[in-house]
């Protein structure tokens, strides 16, 4: 049995990142209803919001959910008080110390994953006694990690220095690719960029649109001194670069970054002044469809790949 679905009992090892702007209670449900784990991306809810979501995800499925929670998130206790007292039992942490909150959560019954962009960081959470980690590479949307390690690179880095349940993410969309993430010794994939361009994502319908008609090289990183970013290429992206170029200071790109660009682009679909996050993944992205589809041609792109691969090996080498 896998892994995976045995530690969050799930009949698929997929999990839908919980991704800000894009993860509601829609989609969180969708993916657990289709068979994955669907998070919240509490990262852009207040408590109260938050809260809420918790309670219509209930409501939408019988099946298992979690929530996403960046560790830098100003109302943190609040957030944590909020996941326990509605009795969720998976956390997914990331953009902090996994020594903050993993004891204090597994105390209430919950299962704890941590969100790693280097082995380094995976023997912490070890130590810190989390039941999964998520080795996320390069090419993924949103926040990154400072080394730059790709998925390829990082998942048998990670997979060498613990013997933890272990979920691959950046740059998977397909069975094709969630096949090669296990064969890199991942027990299961986290997928955030083709659930963001899905009909039950949050996100808006002209993001939705635009990542559609992105093409390769359609992305970078961004903001290096403040915290690695992966942003569609817009107007704000090219502000952001040629103050970077001239040798902008941090509290420099704080003050063109100010507040709410990231809702401002995927939210409120502003393609031009808005944060537009994104992975390298979305060149292959081509349309918007519902989740279940996406599941199926997911789980049976996999299956496909694994017969074609064994169907043709060879030993002669």
């Amino acid at each position: 049995m896998n892994r995976i679905c045995t530690l969050f009992d799930i009949k698929y090892p997929v999990i839908q990142g919980g991704m800000v702007w894009c993860s509601g209670w829609k989609l969180a449900s969708a993916v657990s209803n289709a068979g994955g784990l669907g998070l919240l991306g509490a990262g852009s809810m207040h408590p109260d919001v938050l809260e809420e979501h918790i309670i219509k995800t209930r409501n939408a499925t019988s099946k298992p959910f979690g929530v996403n929670v960046p560790l830098i998130y100003p109302e943190l206790e609040k957030i944590m008080n909020i996941i326990a007292e509605q009795q969720v039992t998976i956390v997914f942490t990331s953009a902090g110390s996994p020594k903050l909150w993993t004891t204090w959560l597994k105390d209430r019954g919950i299962k704890v994953a941590h969100v790693v962009s280097s082995s380094i960081f995976a023997e912490k959470c070890a130590a810190a006694g989390v039941d999964a980690i998520v080795a996320e590479g390069f090419e993924a949307g949103g926040h990154n990690g400072r080394e730059e390690t790709t998925t390829l690179a990082l998942v048998p880095s990670v997979r060498k220095v613990t013997d933890l349940p272990l979920i691959a993410a950046g740059g998977i969309s397909s069975g094709r690719s969630m096949l090669a993430a296990m064969a890199l010794g991942a027990d299961g994939v986290q997928i955030g960029s083709r659930f963001a361009v899905s009909d039950e994502s949050s996100a808006h319908p002209r993001f939705k649109k635009l990542v559609c008609e992105l093409g390769e090289g359609g992305t970078k990183l961004a903001l290096k001194k403040l915290a690695p970013v992966r942003l569609v290429k817009n107007e704000f992206f090219d502000l952001i670069n040629k103050a970077e170029q001239n040798g902008a200071t941090a509290g420099e790109l704080r003050g063109l970054l100010g507040k709410g660009r990231a809702k401002k682009g995927m939210f409120e679909g502003d393609l031009e002044n808005g944060e537009l996050e994104i992975g390298q993944v979305s060149a292959q992205i081509k349309q918007v469809l519902p989740v279940q589809q996406i599941m199926d041609c997911l789980i049976s792109g996999y299956k496909s790949a694994l017969k074609e691969m064994f169907d043709n090996v060879k030993f002669d080498f």
